[in-house]
């Protein structure tokens, strides 16, 4: 009896730590599944722009996202792996107990029955009881006798229960074992991979090298653009200031325009709602664009420790996606602006309060200036260069006022 009542307690123990385990493995699949998915869509963006000559930094970005998706399924496999050995012994320790309870049981229950057979009593129930001496010592074994027969049958369906349970835990166990052997089986596999993608980023980077000097000129020349859209997008806002100071009624009280800095767009009391709304939604806006699409230049400036004087500066986030797929407005709000730039083709700006959206390199633009948007809605195809790989890439850029905001900050990873 001593015996069971210190293996519960460490019998609850390990049934706790098993369901942590468990409920982890679950977790770590499905971070799992996100990153073989990130994979997946890369792969198939970097098959699209196999033939790319001039796009050929794109491809490297690609590469490299894909292989810090790949070390990190690596990692998650790895963890795995981990979880998936302490969930092992948690079930070998949880099986070893149940097999020294159940043997316990057994045991309790056949000293039980040999006991009974020395007395002759479950051979002679009825001499048992017409042996007693007096009519209240012959009441007391008839409940002696029923309340033997009740403990006979608990502990017999106990000790099946048991038997159950423990059966039930070693298919569980050979379970995980298997789990565990596919386990490692895909990270071996996922490790030649990396090879085979570092091989290729090596080959791309060299490449790279021996034409440096033009991508030079090529970033140069993006950059020129990159600050020509820059300064549209200032002015735009800077005509859209303008405009709300003048709307603003000459009676102060009635006027309810108000912008939230100073020589910030004055909002009326409508747009510093959608202001707080899409304030609110930081971190859980759409992405841009639906479908297959990754993030190949993030925000910012961007050095390549590969490539000397490499540089590439980034107002906004590029997402490369496949032909033919649409921008999407990200938050509901108004399309202020929408003009054609050299390199950028038709932009594309909407307002949210005093946040603005910017979608850039479309063609067959599906809204007009003043149209109010929903979130979700499609503003226009994004340019497919056929000459260039069929590189479909959107150019996104997030404002505040008259500030640059970090997009992937904003943007929900699903």
């Amino acid at each position: 009896m001593n015996r069971i009542c210190l293996l519960i307690p460490l019998l609850w123990i390990a049934i706790g730590a098993q369901a942590q385990d468990s409920q982890k493995i679950k977790d770590l699949k499905s971070q799992r599944e996100h990153a073989v998915a990130e994979i997946q869509a890369v792969s198939k963006l970097l098959d699209e722009n196999k033939k790319s000559t001039t796009s050929a930094l794109n491809r490297l970005n690609l590469l490299v996202k894909k292989i810090n998706a790949r070390k990190e399924l690596i990692r998650l496999l790895n963890r795995e792996i981990e979880t998936a050995d302490r969930e092992v012994n948690t079930m070998s320790f949880h099986i070893r107990s149940l097999e020294k309870e159940l043997n316990v049981k057994k045991q309790a229950y056949a000293a039980s029955l040999r006991k009974m057979y020395l007395h002759k009593i479950n051979r002679n129930e009825l001499f048992f009881l017409f042996s007693a001496q007096n009519l209240m010592q012959t009441y007391r074994r008839i409940l002696y006798l029923k309340e033997y027969a009740a403990w006979k049958r608990r502990q017999s369906e106990e000790i099946i229960e048991k038997q159950q349970t423990l059966e039930q835990k070693k298919q569980e166990l050979l379970k995980v074992k298997a789990e565990k052997t596919a386990l490692l089986a895909e990270r071996e596999a996922e490790e030649k991979a990396l090879q085979g993608e570092q091989s290729s980023q090596k080959k791309a980077v060299q490449s790279l090298k021996t034409t440096q000097k033009q991508l030079e000129a090529d970033l140069k020349k993006k950059r020129k653009r990159a600050e020509a859209l820059n300064n549209a997008i200032k002015e735009a806002i800077a005509e859209e200031i303008r405009k709300a100071e003048k709307d603003k009624s000459p009676d102060q009280a009635k006027d309810d325009r108000m912008a939230e800095s100073k020589g910030g767009y004055a909002m009326t009391k409508e747009e510093r709602l959608l202001s707080d709304n899409f304030a609110n939604n930081r971190g859980l806006l759409p992405f841009p664009v639906k479908g297959d699409h990754t993030v190949v230049a993030g925000f910012g400036i961007h050095q390549f420790q590969e490539l000397k004087n490499v540089m590439v500066h980034n107002n906004g986030i590029d997402i490369q996606t496949t032909p033919g797929n649409e921008a999407c407005s990200v938050f509901n709000g108004v399309v202020t602006k929408i003009f054609l730039l050299a390199g950028f083709n038709n932009n594309i700006i909407v307002r949210h309060g005093n946040y603005l959206t910017v979608y850039s390199n479309l063609v067959n633009v599906r809204v007009k200036q003043g149209e109010s948007v929903k979130t979700g809605q499609a503003l226009g195809t994004i340019f497919t260069d056929t000459a260039n790989g069929n590189e479909t890439i959107l150019h996104f850029e997030l404002w505040k006022e008259k500030n640059k905001l970090n997009p992937e900050n904003w943007l929900r990873y699903d």
